[in-house]
């Protein structure tokens, strides 16, 4: 599973977490991805979006029904 925004990009990005003695190891920030039902081009589809891409009304959320 690709941790990437299907509509910006955005994807984990790497660097260093410093102790207090400034000792180096390896870490990695994930992005904050929701899985959304859409509506593009007359077909329902579930994309990974960003919640910053969610928030600007990019991508409408598509409501279904449940009876």
């Amino acid at each position: 599973m690709s941790r990437t925004c299907d509509i910006c990009g955005k994807g984990t990005v790497t660097g260093n977490k410093v102790s207090h003695a400034k000792n180096h190891t390896r870490r990695t920030w994930q992005p904050n991805l929701k899985k959304i039902k859409t509506e593009i081009e007359g077909t329902t589809l579930t994309i990974k979006i960003c919640a910053r891409c969610l928030r600007s009304d990019i991508v409408q959320r598509k409501i279904t029904v449940k009876k």
